[in-house]
């Protein structure tokens, strides 16, 4: 008689329990239905997804752009490696530091000067005039974000240039006589060469002149100085 009662009241709670969440659910579907108006979108038109698409893919190049500067930038990483097991164990310290503010001086100099140069209002298609410490370039208008991608992408580029010298000249120069010459390839003589080539009015750009991945505007102009200075 007991073990009955017991089991009927176990069946009678589990009904009563059923029955609450039956109604638990009601109650949410209702409410479910009631919001449904709230959240309701326009269906899009070919306008809307274009839109959509066009931001979209801008949002992937920003990202790969950014993706791209650091590889470039970790090419530092590569040269100091380099350079550090080329050299006597004495320097290895200076070569280092040299590395280092290639592109700690250099990037300041870029954005100070050098892109100006290289990207700026072209003069004769010898350099920029214009764009100075990214004058152009206002936080929030259109277009700026990606122009600071993109003069950070250059700027990895820049120290890569700058820093092909310190390699050539290992335990060959004194390092304020470094800094000297960080400052004044950054700022001046590898974005004259940029100009003529990755300006689409450089000189050497309007005679159909081309540099993809920067065999000339980096490479070469950074050897050309390496054979200057060791000369």
């Amino acid at each position: 008689m007991i073990v009955y009662f017991i089991i009927k009241t176990k069946k009678e709670v589990l009904k009563m329990k059923f029955k609450q969440i039956k109604v638990l659910h009601a109650v949410l579907m209702f409410l479910l239905f009631l919001s449904i108006p709230l959240f309701a979108e326009d269906a899009p038109t070919m306008d809307t997804l274009s839109k959509s698409i066009a931001d979209t893919a801008k949002s992937i190049d920003f990202v790969w752009l950014l993706v791209e500067a650091f590889l470039v930038f970790w090419m530092q990483a590569g040269f100091a490696m380099v350079e550090s097991g080329l050299t006597r164990a004495k320097n290895v310290g200076n070569i280092l530091m040299k590395n280092l503010m290639d592109f700690a001086i250099g990037s300041v100099a870029f954005f100070a000067v050098g892109f100006a140069i290289m990207f700026g209002a072209d003069k004769a298609g010898l350099f920029g005039t214009s764009g100075f410490f990214l004058s152009n370039f206002k936080p929030g208008d259109d277009g700026s974000s990606w122009q600071y991608a993109f003069w950070l992408f250059q700027a990895a580029f820049c120290g890569a240039a700058a820093t092909i010298v310190a390699g050539a000249m290992a335990e060959r120069m004194k390092f304020p006589a470094y800094l000297v010459y960080t400052a004044a390839v950054s700022s001046l003589v590898y974005p004259i060469v940029g100009h003529w080539i990755w300006n689409a009015q450089g000189w050497l750009a309007q005679m159909g002149f081309g540099d993809f991945a920067g065999s000339t505007v980096v490479h070469s102009t950074g050897g050309w100085i390496s054979l200057a200075g060791t000369v």
